[in-house]
C-alpha cells in the first residue's frame, strides 16, 4: 500500500494545488514545497523499511497485462532522490513563477511528471515502466511549452515528436521482447533472455528499447532535444529535465544492460561507442554555447555520455562489473544533485535579470548572497571531477572500470586495443572539457567586471535553501566517500547478478589523481588557448558553432516532414493503384452482372392492363396525366440495380474477408 501512496500522491496533490491555486494563490504556493516534502518524507521512510530487510511490492490486474510495483535498494534509492530534487525545485518554483503566468497549470502537471517518476523507478515490470513513462513524458511536454511564445512553441513540438516516437519505438520493442523472451519481469529477464542469448530477435528487441529509452536519457544521435527544451522551460523545471527524468531513459538502459545482455560484448561495444560520442560531443557544444542553460544542458549530455559508458561496461566486464556498476549508479546521483544546483542557481540570474545571454550576464553574480557562489561553485567543482568531490569518486570508479575492461581484454580474441585505448583518453579529454567549460560559467558569472553598473542579485529564503540543499549533500558525499558513496553503491545494487565492488578504492591514490591531473591539465588548456585566446578575445564570448552542424534542423525534420512524407506517399499511392486495379480485375471477372434471361415485370399484359387502368381512373378525376406504366417500370429498375450492388458488395466483402484470413493462415505457418 506504501508504494501505492507513493505513485498516487503526486496526482492528488497536483490537483488540490490546481483548485487551490484558483481561489487562493497564496495557499496553493504554500501547499505544493509541503506536498513535495510530504512526498520526500515517505521516500526516506520506504529507504528504511527496505534496507532493514522488508520486502514491499503490489500488483492490481489492470491494463491488460497488469500493473506490478516493487521496491528494492536501487529504486528506493531513486525514489528518494526523485523526491528530494522534486522538494527543491518546488521550494523555488512560487518565487521564480511570480510575475509569469500559469502557474497552476505547472504545478498540476508538475506533481502529475512526479507521479510518473515515481511509478517508472518503482515498476517490476517493463509494461508498468512503459506506462508510466509515457505519462512523465507527456505530462513534462508542458514545462517545455509553458512560456507560450514561439521559441517555446517549437522546441515543445520537438520534444513531443521525440516523445511519441521513442514511445512508440519503445512498444514495439516490448512486444518483441515479450514474444523472444516469454516474461516483461524486470527479475525474470537475466534467466529468461539466457536461453536466446545470440539470437536476431533478441538483438532487435534490445535495440528498439535501447532508441525508446535512449531518447528520453539524451542519448546521441537523439540528444538534440535537451539542449532545445532546457533553454525555454522554466528553471525549475529544466533542473527536473536534466537531473530526474534523463535517468528515467538510463533506468530503462540499465535493465537491457542487466538483464538482456549481461556478459555480450557485442553489445557492450555499440553502447561503448553510442557513450563515448554522447560524452564528447555534450562537451564541446557546452564549449561553444553562450547560453546558461544551453551550456547547463549540453553538459548534462555530456555527463549522460559518462553514465552510458559505465552501462557499456556492465555488459562488457561480465562477472567483474563491480567498480562499473558502483561508478554508473553513483554517477546518476551525482548527476541529479549537481543539476539541481545548477539549474536553480540559473533560475535566480534568470528571474533577476530576465536573461540567459551569459554575455549580458557578465558579472552578474559578483554581489550575489555568498549562497549561491559557493553553491555553484560545489556543483562545478564537482561535475568536472576535482579531487574531494563527489563526481571525483564516480568518476575515479567509471574510470577504473575502462582501465580494468583494457586489461581484460588483453586475454580476449578479436578485441581491438587501440579503440579501448581510446575510449580511456576521450574519457580524460571530456573530464578536461567539462572544467573549460564550468570555469567558463563561473568567470563571466562571478568573476568578470560587468559593463554596466547592475543591482545586486535577490532571492528569497526558501530558494536559498532549494539551492543549499543539494550543494550540502554534494559535499558531505565528497568528504566521506567511504563512510557515504560507497555504503549507497553497496545497498543500491540493480537486479539480481549486480554487484559492489569486491574491495575498498583508494580514491586519492597516486594512480586514481594521477587520471584527475590529466583531465584538470587539458582543461586549464583548453579554457585559455580556445575560450580566452579565441571566443572571448575582445570581452564577448562569440558563438563560434557552425549551423550546418545543427543535427535537428539539417536532419531530423527535412527526413520527418519532408522525405519521410514523401516516401509514404509514394508507397500509399502505389497500394491505393493496386487495389483499384483488384477491383476492376474483380468486376471484370468474378462480380460481372448475369444477362437477364426473364422478361421485366412491366412487359407481361398484366402490368400494362393494370396502369393503363389507373391511367384512365385518373383522367376521369380530373387529375394531372400521369404514366403508372413508366412508374412501375421505373421502380423496377431501381430495385433490381439496388439488389445487384448489394449482392456485389456483399461479395466483394466476403472476398476480401477470404483473402485476409489465407493471409494470416500463411503467416501463422510460416
Amino acid at each position: 500500500m506504501l508504494l501505492l501512496i507513493l505513485v498516487c500522491l503526486p496526482f492528488l496533490a497536483g490537483i488540490i494545488a490546481y483548485a487551490l491555486g484558483v481561489g487562493n494563490p497564496r495557499a496553493r504556493d504554500i501547499f505544493s514545497p509541503l506536498a513535495a516534502l510530504a512526498e520526500f518524507g515517505l521516500a526516506i521512510y520506504l529507504c528504511t523499511l527496505v534496507w532493514s530487510g522488508a520486502e514491499v511490492s503490489w500488483s492490481a490486474a489492470i491494463c491488460g497485462m497488469g500493473l506490478r510495483l516493487q521496491a528494492d535498494g536501487f529504486r528506493v534509492l531513486w525514489v528518494a532522490a526523485a523526491a528530494f530534487a522534486w522538494a527543491c525545485s518546488s521550494a523555488i518554483a512560487p518565487e521564480y513563477l511570480a510575475h509569469g503566468g500559469h502557474q497552476g497549470r505547472y504545478q498540476l502537471f508538475t506533481f502529475i511528471t512526479l507521479g510518473g517518476v515515481m511509478g517508472v523507478f518503482l515498476s517490476a515490470d517493463l509494461f508498468t515502466v512503459f506506462v508510466f513513462f509515457e505519462i512523465m513524458s507527456l505530462a513534462s511536454w508542458v514545462w517545455v511549452a509553458h512560456e507560450d511564445d514561439k521559441k517555446a512553441s517549437y522546441a515543445a513540438d520537438t520534444y513531443l515528436a521525440v516523445a511519441v516516437i521513442g514511445g512508440l519505438t519503445l512498444l514495439m520493442g516490448l512486444f518483441l521482447l515479450n514474444h523472444t523472451a516469454g516474461t516483461l519481469m524486470i527479475a525474470e529477464l537475466r534467466q529468461a533472455c539466457a536461453a536466446h542469448a545470440g539470437q536476431l530477435e533478441l538483438y532487435a528487441a534490445g535495440a528498439l528499447l535501447l532508441l525508446g529509452f535512449g531518447a528520453k536519457a539524451g542519448m546521441f544521435p537523439l540528444h538534440f532535444w535537451l539542449p532545445m527544451a532546457h533553454p525555454v522551460a522554466p528553471a525549475p523545471a529544466s533542473a527536473l529535465l536534466s537531473g530526474v527524468l534523463t535517468k528515467c531513459g538510463i533506468f530503462g538502459i540499465l535493465v537491457i544492460a542487466a538483464g538482456l545482455f549481461p556478459e555480450d560484448l557485442r553489445w557492450g561495444e555499440v553502447v561503448l561507442g553510442l557513450g563515448t560520442v554522447t560524452m564528447v560531443l555534450g562537451a564541446l557544444l557546452a564549449i561553444f554555447a553562450v547560453d546558461l542553460k544551453r551550456t547547463l544542458a549540453c553538459s548534462s549530455v555530456s555527463q549522460i555520455g559518462f553514465i552510458l559508458v559505465g552501462c557499456a561496461l556492465l555488459s562488457l566486464l561480465g562477472e567483474e562489473h563491480g567498480l562499473a556498476a558502483a561508478g554508473t549508479q553513483l554517477h546518476m546521483l551525482n548527476h541529479l544533485l549537481i543539476k539541481t544546483t545548477l539549474f536553480l542557481s540559473a533560475g535566480v540570474f534568470a528571474m533577476n535579470r530576465h536573461t540567459l545571454d551569459l554575455n549580458k550576464l557578465r558579472g552578474a553574480g559578483r554581489n550575489s548572497p555568498l549562497v549561491l557562489k559557493l553553491a555553484f561553485l560545489m556543483g562545478a567543482l564537482s561535475v568536472a571531477g576535482i579531487p574531494m568531490t563527489s563526481g571525483y569518486v564516480s568518476k575515479t570508479l567509471l574510470h577504473e572500470g575502462i582501465v580494468e575492461y583494457i586489461a581484460h581484454a588483453e586475454h580476449l580474441a578479436g578485441i581491438a586495443l587501440v579503440p579501448l585505448h581510446m575510449v580511456e583518453w576521450l574519457f580524460l579529454l571530456s573530464g578536461g572539457m567539462t572544467l573549460a567549460y564550468m570555469t567558463k560559467l563561473f568567470y563571466l558569472l562571478f568573476l568578470a567586471k560587468p559593463q554596466n553598473q547592475t543591482p545586486r542579485l535577490k532571492m528569497g529564503l526558501p530558494a536559498a535553501l532549494s539551492i543549499a540543499a543539494p550543494a550540502l549533500v554534494l559535499l558531505v558525499l565528497g568528504l566521506t566517500p567511504h563512510q557515504t558513496m560507497d555504503r549507497l553503491a553497496g545497498k543500491g545494487m540493480l537486479l539480481d547478478g549486480l554487484t559492489a565492488p569486491v574491495h575498498v578504492v583508494q580514491y586519492l591514490s597516486l594512480q586514481n589523481l594521477k587520471g584527475a591531473a590529466v583531465s584538470i591539465s587539458v582543461g586549464i588548456i583548453l579554457f585559455v588557448l580556445i575560450i580566452w585566446k579565441c571566443l572571448m578575445r575582445d570581452g564577448v564570448l562569440k558563438n563560434a558553432w557552425p549551423t550546418w552542424m545543427d543535427l535537428e534542423c539539417r536532419f531530423y525534420r527535412p527526413v520527418v516532414m519532408q522525405m519521410l512524407p514523401a516516401a509514404l506517399g509514394c508507397i500509399c499511392r502505389m497500394f491505393d493503384y493496386l487495389t483499384d486495379s483488384l477491383i476492376a480485375a474483380l468486376r471484370m471477372t468474378v462480380l460481372r452482372s448475369a444477362r437477364m434471361k426473364q422478361k421485366p415485370l412491366t412487359r407481361f399484359g398484366l402490368a400494362n392492363n393494370l396502369g393503363a387502368l389507373l391511367d384512365r381512373h385518373a383522367r376521369r378525376k380530373g387529375q394531372q396525366r400521369r404514366s403508372f406504366i413508366f412508374s412501375l417500370a421505373q421502380w423496377e429498375e431501381q430495385t433490381i440495380l439496388t439488389s445487384r450492388l448489394i449482392g456485389a458488395s456483399m461479395s466483394f466483402g466476403l472476398l476480401m474477408f477470404c483473402i485476409g484470413l489465407t493471409l494470416i493462415l500463411v503467416y501463422l505457418l510460416i
